[in-house]
């Protein structure tokens, strides 16, 4: 298991655990009692530690390495019902950006999602996440085959924003994702959107735009991100950790300023550290969401979405 830095001390306590664990196997010498003392001290202290993590902490719990992606949360939600659905039928497929067809419990969903890769040869293959404009066209595509079928569309936001180079400009990486954002607002299904990582930019808000907005607890949602804001402030990537505190960006901000509308709880330790339990809580949410939003009529759908994002951004001095 890889340990972030502020994670160190619950590194020791674990290895101190292992080693006394160890010698109470391998020897006849009695050390339940000081298993239990620092199985007690191990629980205290991750709880010390996650429940005063700062804005710039939970940026790197949202990094990961081992935090499941979306794939990882498609596979325990839909098994072997979901079929992947493949390119925007203009340019080509997108490997950043994920969607098909999945039943979680008996509701058929459309699931679409950034996928970032685990290792270097599949953070290459899927662009580290981050979406060409091709990607964003595929997903409109899916949203409105959604629509056509009466299906409703669930997006996973993980995205360290969307792809900045050239050819993306060239070929309309700005008015890939405005598109996106017009459409989503008047969509007639229901939209359930749930942040499970970074959410950057309007890489994420390309695929962003939901009836229910959810985030999980260790994750951000910005409109840029620590380093490039502390990068263009003080010209240096040092204040990445005062930018991330100014910037707001946090599940519980962004639940106080209502830009989103749920917190999902995450096992202590973060999603990596459970993944069923993530999985489970997850389920239980886009269920619960569900329910709520399929008793509308698209009218009602669309006219509450339009005045859910008309009332954001107002400032009262």
């Amino acid at each position: 298991m890889e340990y972030l830095e502020f994670e160190l001390p619950i590194k020791e306590l674990e290895q101190q655990l292992q080693k006394c664990q160890i010698i109470g196997s391998e020897s006849e010498v009695d050390v339940s009692e000081t298993c239990k003392q620092i199985e007690q001290k191990l629980k205290d202290t991750k709880k010390d530690i996650y429940k005063n993590l700062t804005p710039w902490q939970r940026v790197q719990m949202s990094r990961h390495p081992e935090r499941p992606y979306t794939l990882d949360y498609i596979e325990a939600l839909c098994g072997d019902t979901f079929l992947e659905l493949h390119g925007d039928r203009g340019f080509k497929d997108d490997k950043a950006m994920i969607g098909g067809l999945g039943k979680i419990g008996d509701q058929s969903y459309m699931i679409i999602g950034q996928q970032k890769g685990t290792n270097t040869k599949t953070r290459q293959y899927r662009n580290f996440g981050m979406a060409n404009p091709e990607g964003y066209r595929k997903a409109l595509r899916l949203m409105k085959s959604a629509e056509k079928f009466g299906i409703p569309v669930i997006t996973l936001l993980d995205t360290p924003g969307a792809y900045p180079g050239l050819e993306a400009e060239e070929r309309g990486q700005g008015e890939a994702i405005a598109r996106n954002i017009l459409e989503m607002t008047r969509l007639k299904v229901p939209i359930i959107t749930i942040v499970i990582g970074e959410g950057a930019s309007g890489g994420a808000l390309g695929i962003g735009v939901g009836d229910k907005v959810m985030m999980l607890e260790n994750t951000w949602y910005s409109v840029i991100s620590p380093e490039s804001c502390s990068s263009i402030l003080w010209r240096s990537w040092e204040y990445k950790e005062q930018a991330a505190e100014a910037l707001k960006l946090t599940a519980s901000d962004m639940k106080k300023m209502k830009l989103v509308d749920e917190i999902i709880k995450e096992p202590l330790g973060g999603a990596h550290s459970n993944r069923p339990k993530t999985f489970a809580s997850v389920k239980s949410a886009i269920e619960k969401a569900y329910d709520e939003l399929k008793k509308l009529s698209s009218t009602d759908l669309v006219s509450q979405r339009m005045d859910k994002y008309s009332q954001m951004g107002v400032y009262k001095g």
